[in-house]
């Protein structure tokens, strides 16, 4: 079995946000980057499916050289080789036709790319990777079992779970409760010696048409200082409440 993960290179989660040009571009200076946590999760199913049933693992990322660290950070956790698609993940439609191409050409029988990533929260290229291949899609992926061509996937809906069975090749969105937060992998010395030594192929983005640009960012208002009441006074705290915060 091939599996393709696909890894978004976004902002540690501890990083200070903050927007330059008139607040319409992000400002990375000073900002450490991850792999995105749904894509760990991807990541790490993947690497298992590696373990037990032998499959190859490739990653594969859209951006410029300054995403390479975090692909072989991948590398480091268990994945035989990474693409990466040199150019910049404008919008979502765009990063979808690139990863698109790369999977067409690659053969993957499984791709894992998480339900969303960390810095917009679009929620976008999974499934327009699936619409633009004419593949299988299963998202917010919780769960994944596969036998020859046979998946059998738990996904997560509102109020339960559903059980979903289907076969390869399949797209999945991947979420946290794909594998344990305790079964994450923080790569180790030997894994990152040898991912060194692991091929990492760049390869030119095809022509894809960019459908939204961001106008502008804004943070959110900062909170309001807190008003301590006493616990004796309490026409005070239902006064201030209902007049005040208006939720009573």
């Amino acid at each position: 079995m091939k599996i393709l993960v696909c890894i978004s290179h976004v902002p540690d989660t501890t990083s200070k946000i903050n927007f330059t040009n008139g607040d319409s571009e992000f400002d990375t200076n000073g900002v450490q980057y991850v792999i995105n946590p749904n894509d760990e999760f991807g990541l790490t199913r993947a690497i298992w499916f590696q373990e037990q049933q032998g499959a190859t693992v490739t990653v594969v990322n859209v951006g410029g050289p300054d995403t390479e660290p975090t692909l072989r950070k991948a590398l480091a956790i268990g994945a035989n080789e990474a693409i990466r698609v040199n150019a910049n993940p404008t919008d979502g439609f765009f990063v979808a036709k690139q990863l698109a191409e790369v999977i067409k050409n690659g053969g993957y029988d499984l791709v894992i790319a998480g339900k969303e990533s960390l810095d917009y929260n679009g929620g976008m290229v999974p499934g327009m990777i699936a619409g633009i291949l004419g593949s299988n899609f299963l998202n917010s992926c919780t769960g994944l079992t596969v036998e020859g061509n046979n998946v059998k996937g738990i996904r997560e809906i509102d109020g339960g779970k559903e059980t979903v069975s289907t076969t390869l090749p399949l797209i999945i969105g991947a979420q946290k409760g794909l594998v344990e937060e305790k079964d994450l992998r923080i790569p180790n010395m030997r894994g990152i010696m040898t991912a060194r030594t692991k091929a990492l192929t760049i390869l030119e983005p095809v022509d894809a048409a960019v459908n939204t640009k961001a106008v502008k960012f804004e943070k959110p208002a900062p909170k309001s200082a807190v008003k301590l009441v006493s616990a004796d006074n309490l026409d005070e705290l239902i006064n201030l409440l209902h007049n005040e915060a208006k939720v009573i």
